[in-house]
């Protein structure tokens, strides 16, 4: 089971291929594509560093991370958005709310402040999958 921070099931479905190094690159793609493979996965909810930040650059002490005020803000978002714990959850479950309630204006709201939506990659990317 993948611990998850709130925020990257966002990440995670813009994601192609690109991070902060490539181990940041490999363990990404080991976690996405384990649960594109198979969505039917129960995933936990954490509030603090998960299996992504694991290989992250960015990552302090294995707890937080380097922007953490930023990425907590983020989480939080998130969470209000699709209404959720910090608890066990069928990945498709979490999907599924995404897919009904993600919008163009959420994704600004919530991912605004991202280094990543500022290069323009994960607009294009929702945009081309009909989440926006």
């Amino acid at each position: 089971m993948f611990k998850i921070r709130p925020h990257h099931l966002i990440c995670m479905q813009a994601y192609i291929g690109k991070g902060y190094s490539d181990e940041f690159v490999e363990n990404m793609d080991f976690i996405v594509d384990s649960l594109r493979k198979n969505s039917s996965q129960t995933i936990q909810i954490i509030d603090f560093n998960d299996d992504i930040c694991s290989k992250c650059p960015n990552n302090i002490d294995g707890y937080k991370c380097s922007s953490n005020d930023k990425v907590l803000s983020i989480d939080k978002k998130v969470i209000k958005f699709l209404e959720l714990e910090t608890k066990e959850y069928s990945y498709n479950l979490l999907l599924e709310k995404l897919k009904t309630k993600f919008n163009e204006k959420e994704f600004k709201k919530i991912c605004s402040c991202c280094e990543w939506y500022k290069n323009g990659i994960c607009e294009a990317i929702f945009r081309g999958k009909g989440y926006i």
